[in-house]
């Protein structure tokens, strides 16, 4: 995490998310069917599921194994590697503040287009506000996946258990649409990314509340609204 907050994300290197993302689309690309049945698409988005999960969570696993049996200190230096590359605050914080900075000394548009660098969404008709909202979800739902769940993981488990997570997380952003072509094929996708992210999304709800107290604003009204609006998002 000190790394994280320190250097950023090490871009310098091909990321492992990156290379889970093209195992992904390899997989998809053989595994889907266009015209296929419900039944046959579910199947085919679970066998895609566990042959994600399971070769993004094997392979830096034997990794760090062999790594193991040269010395310690390699499994330390690889893992405290890893780790770092699975996390995504201080990226998160510098992307997300270039669109207030747009918004602030350029025009809508440099708004729009910021923003549209953070979120998977259409920015090219949004108003100022639509911006603004785009923005501040994309920060609270990215906290979450970005930063406490993958801390939540790596903390029980380490890298082994950070990249089950990722990979679990990453199928999700890709596939679990509710759009005809991923409604089947993504729906193991999605339903697994709501069951890990069930513990480290109210962590994070909480964090927020005291971040609030923290730092001198309505930590009250936080939990208030909290409280509120919880159970009204599709997703548990």
């Amino acid at each position: 995490f000190l790394l994280d907050q320190l250097l950023g994300d090490p871009a310098w290197i091909y990321h492992p998310i990156r290379m889970i993302g093209y195992l992904i689309s390899w997989l998809e690309k053989k595994l889907y069917r266009e015209g296929g049945s419900a039944r046959t698409l579910r199947r085919r988005g679970t066998m895609l599921w566990v042959l994600t999960v399971g070769i993004s969570t094997t392979v830096p696993c034997l990794l760090l194994f062999v790594a193991s049996r040269i010395h310690p200190v390699c499994t330390w230096m690889l893992e405290t590697f890893w780790c770092w590359q699975l996390l995504a605050a201080r990226s998160l914080k510098a992307e997300s503040l270039k669109v207030q900075e747009a918004l602030t000394y350029g025009t809508l548009d440099d708004g729009r287009r910021a923003v549209s660098m953070i979120v998977g969404r259409d920015t090219g008709h949004l108003t100022e506000e639509g911006v603004v909202k785009a923005a501040v979800e994309t920060v609270a739902e990215n906290t979450s996946d970005g930063v406490i769940a993958p801390l939540f993981y790596l903390m029980i488990g380490g890298a082994g258990l950070g990249f089950f997570y990722k990979a679990v997380n990453t199928m999700d952003s890709m596939l679990g649409y509710k759009e005809e072509t991923y409604l089947y094929i993504g729906r193991t996708a999605a339903k697994a990314d709501d069951v890990v992210n069930y513990i480290p999304a109210r962590i994070s709800a909480l964090l927020m509340i005291a971040g609030a107290f923290l730092c001198g604003m309505d930590g009250k009204q936080a939990w208030k609204i909290f409280r509120r609006d919880r159970r009204k998002h599709a997703s548990p």
